[in-house]
């Protein structure tokens, strides 16, 4: 799945679960996806939180595949900044 797909899914989770933080999936060089005032943009910008994780990853964890506990433990994501923020995630893959 593009990462555009992918940032069409957490916008459409964004329009049932308003997202008040900002926040960054780095995807390395499949490019990222930021949440900053309620919107969804491709633009690199800074933002409270980041999470980075491969493409492949971010799209297992979408679908339910990926545990986000343990990909963390095993370190197949890493987050950056506030992690409160990172754990409010989950509920903008339900669009």
């Amino acid at each position: 799945m593009p990462l555009t797909e992918i940032a069409a899914k957490i916008s459409r989770g964004l329009a049932k679960h308003p997202f008040d933080e900002s926040l960054k999936l780095d995807c390395g060089e499949d490019g990222v996806i930021a949440l900053v005032d309620g919107a969804v943009s491709r633009e690199n910008v800074d933002t409270k939180c980041t999470i980075a994780m491969s493409k492949d990853n971010l799209e297992k964890l979408m679908r339910g595949k990926l545990n986000p506990m343990t990909a963390f433990m095993m370190g197949k994501i890493k987050v950056d900044g506030d992690v409160s923020i990172a754990m409010k995630l989950g509920q903008l893959f339900k669009g």
